[in-house]
């Protein structure tokens, strides 16, 4: 099989290593890729948004499946394109990706649909958003969020009414966000711990795949500004084998049942976030794809080929896919550029790689680039270093002991990944 990846960070990294295993792949193209998945496949300079060159190189080169990581592409309509041109992808129509490119479409549909969300109100000017505020004066904290994709900034909680304004002022006067910010949704804030559950689904069954925690503050005790993930651990201690199955049965199958009624047949990942209340798990956000670094957490522990479950999924036969895992626990530690999330200060050597190569450890690269001989920082995320383990202790061992080996000028990471999983361990 020839297998093209679209996307250039550490899960497109994941998808390609765990790709790479499976006897049936002889060549692997990823566009447009970087460094570290240079070592893999051969990477194609055609940007992850660029949906017509992406689909004639397809073409051209008669990909076997193509494999969509980041969200852009799904809500520009790759995965149609290439259907159109009768290629294989895995990843969702611009219909049923909607269920991520618009939280208005997300709530209203969940609303519709009786799958348990927060309550909301939609607005599309600063004069409406202050009506619905002054109407819930007595509800803070409060969350605005941005319609459309604001890669992961869009989100705001409002401890406050001035706080709540200024997130209206930057969202819908402005338009801090663009074309992303004309319609606000203005959500109650829902108490609880957080998860992430993923599912595959082929339109008809839907097939549990793995609990996630995620870290996004910056710094340790979850402090300093949101980034788009610093590190996580697999699968959540939050769940255990009853609560997954009442997601299953009120948010995901009744979600893919849905989206199928209303035309929107959902083939992919179902990427739900979800808080934890007291009232039961309601979503906070559906994703329509891999989450990062959350992937990179789930592939490092699934045991076997990824490819025949990849391809059921298109073909509607997931009911015959068993999934098994080779490791309990993973964790992984993300390695950022200094001024990361605001102003990260890129081109800075990478020292140390080899040494974080260890037993059980896998450094997937988010955003890196040769130069001049020498391996150099390419954006905000560097580097996600994943370890499984038997235990959490030792996966998180593993982890931090790799990440500690390699070095770049600003370096930062957070050091207290897994904490809660370990108890009053010490990582």
């Amino acid at each position: 099989m020839r297998i093209l990846v679209v996307g250039s960070g550490a899960r497109e990294h994941a998808l390609a290593w765990k790709i790479r295993q499976s006897p049936q792949v002889r060549e692997i193209y990823c566009a447009p890729g970087n460094a570290g998945i240079a070592a893999l496949a051969e990477c194609v300079p055609i940007p992850a948004d660029a949906i017509g060159d992406l689909a004639g190189f397809a073409q051209l080169m008669k990909i076997d499946l193509t494999v969509v990581g980041p969200e852009l592409p799904l809500s520009l309509g790759l995965a149609d394109e290439l259907v159109r041109r009768g290629l294989p992808v895995f990843g969702a129509t611009r219909a049923a990706a909607e269920i991520e490119s618009s939280k208005a479409f997300a709530k209203e549909f969940m609303t519709r649909n009786k799958i348990p969300t927060a309550s909301y109100e939609i607005a599309a000017t600063a004069e409406q958003a202050r009506a619905i505020l002054r109407r819930h004066s007595d509800r803070y904290p409060i969350v605005l969020k941005a319609d459309g994709l604001a890669a992961g900034k869009g989100v705001f909680v409002a401890a406050d009414a001035g706080e709540a304004e200024r997130a209206v002022e930057s969202l819908l006067v402005e338009k801090r966000f663009g074309a992303a910010g004309e319609r606000v949704v203005i959500e109650e804030c829902l108490e609880g711990r957080e998860v992430s559950f993923f599912a595959l689904t082929d339109g008809q069954v839907a097939l549990p795949l793995a609990t996630c925690q995620d870290y996004k503050r910056l710094r340790d005790g979850d402090a300093g500004p949101n980034t788009g993930g610093m590190g996580g651990y697999c699968p959540s201690t939050l769940l255990d084998a009853g609560a997954a199955r009442e997601i299953m049965e009120t948010i995901v199958v009744p979600t893919v049942r849905a989206l199928g009624e209303e035309g929107r047949t959902y083939r992919g990942v179902l990427y739900a976030g979800l808080m934890l209340t007291r009232s039961g798990p309601k979503v906070l956000e559906f994703n329509a794809r891999f989450g990062d670094p959350e992937a990179e957490l789930i592939l490092a522990r699934l045991e076997g080929d990824l490819v025949p479950a990849l391809q059921a999924t298109l073909a509607a036969r997931l009911e015959d896919i068993r999934l098994a895992w080779r490791a309990p626990c993973s964790v992984c530690v993300v390695l950022a550029s200094e001024g990361y999330p605001e102003k990260p200060v890129t081109g800075r050597t990478i020292d140390g790689l080899d040494a974080g190569a260890a037993d059980g450890v896998v450094v997937f690269h988010a955003a890196t680039a040769l130069k001049d001989g020498l391996l150099r920082t390419a954006g905000g995320r560097v580097l996600t270093v994943t370890a499984v383990g038997s235990t959490f202790a030792q996966a998180a061992r593993r982890s931090y002991a790799a990440a500690r080996r390699i070095r770049f000028p600003g370096r930062q990471f957070r050091t207290d990944i897994a904490a809660d999983a370990l108890g009053s361990e010490e990582v």
